[in-house]
């Protein structure tokens, strides 16, 4: 594996940023249709990214391989690009929003069962569920906490 370093996002990021994302479901999230995708990507760029404290995974040649965004205590996101899943960048992101901002929390879509599991492993549990994400849709959202 090669070495990654984290840094904080600028604006500047974003459209890599959205270019990550937007892989990442791909790879992850096949039950989402591909209108509700679309309208998503709009708010990430637009709206979700600013509301965020962001972290970046990068390559030793600058490149973007990953990120996550916490608010308060919630890990609001954490995606992967496909080419970097399964290399711990997605472990040291979690440890990162864990150690240094203080994240204890994060929702999973149900379907998700990639992240469910991966989440699992990594000591949280399940403390909740909705019939709906967060934009009224019908992908059920799990409540994960940290267990202490």
């Amino acid at each position: 594996m090669s070495t990654i370093s984290l840094r904080s996002a600028t604006v500047a990021d974003y459209p890599r940023l959205i270019e990550v994302w937007e892989a990442s479901v791909r790879t992850t999230h096949d039950f989402l249709a591909e209108q509700d995708l679309q309208a998503l990507k709009p708010l990430i760029f637009n709206q979700y990214l600013d509301a965020v404290c962001l972290t970046l995974a990068c390559s030793e040649q600058g490149d973007i391989t990953g990120f996550s965004g916490v608010a308060d205590d919630n890990i609001e996101m954490l995606f992967i690009a496909p080419d970097y899943r399964g290399q711990g960048i997605g472990t040291r992101l979690l440890r990162q929003a864990i150690d240094q901002q203080g994240a204890t929390s994060v929702d999973v879509n149900e379907q998700n069962h990639a992240a469910l599991s991966f989440y699992r492993a990594r000591g949280f549990g399940i403390g909740g569920r909705s019939p709906l994400d967060g934009q009224g849709k019908p992908y059920p959202l799990l409540h994960l906490q940290l267990n202490a």
